[in-house]
């Protein structure tokens, strides 16, 4: 059988399944070229170091997490949003632990203005921006809306998918309950409960 034709992105895409399975930190040019069954020098037409594959990943895996995040949120408001949007990123952590990883390592490293992680971020912002729009915040909270969403659900996603949660109850409950938590934060910051400042 014909070995498939090389490119940029059949590159980038077999480095994401190996990262997924041996993880990030474990991405080699050597493990790469193995899997798609040519020596390592062939991957150096395609890619320059791997530095630049690991970014090609990176740029790969937020992409399909911005579009993951944008698909489960859509036509949805208020905690029915942010549950489906949280679900949407626990589920990609968990499935794609490798890519997570190297996104989030490259999220605020771009190269330059032109660097193709930069629009890829945008619009996982982009998709969380909408959903709190449902919430009716005042435009000077939505940063730290923000802040404090990346912070609950990377925590969560990210130490559930390195198997850190220990104790004998449901993980999933304890999503639902951060869920729930995180809701009713966000609701009283529109009826004054929460402090603003």
């Amino acid at each position: 059988m014909p070995r498939a034709r090389l490119t940029p992105l059949s590159v980038a895409e077999a480095g994401a399944a190996l990262v997924d399975e041996v993880g990030f930190e474990n991405l080699s040019m050597g493990l790469v070229a193995e899997r798609l069954g040519v020596k390592t020098p062939a991957l150096y037409k395609h890619v320059t170091s791997q530095a630049d594959l690991a970014h090609r990943i990176a740029v790969l895996a937020m992409t399909e997490f911005a579009d993951a995040i944008r698909d489960a949120i859509q036509g949805r408001a208020g905690r029915d949003a942010l549950a489906a949007g949280a679900q949407a990123m626990r589920t990609y952590v968990r499935e794609h632990p490798g890519r997570y990883t190297a996104a989030d390592a490259a999220a605020s490293r771009a190269s330059g203005p032109d660097d193709p992680i930069i629009p890829a971020v945008a619009r996982v912002v982009a998709s969380w921006a909408a959903m709190l729009r449902g919430y009716h915040l005042d435009s000077s909270q939505e940063s730290h809306a923000l802040r404090m969403l990346r912070s609950a659900l990377h925590g969560f996603s990210t130490l559930e998918a390195a198997g850190g949660f220990r104790f004998d109850t449901s993980v999933d409950d304890s999503f639902t309950w951060m869920i729930d938590f995180l809701d009713r934060g966000l609701r009283d910051l529109t009826t004054g409960t929460v402090p603003a400042g």
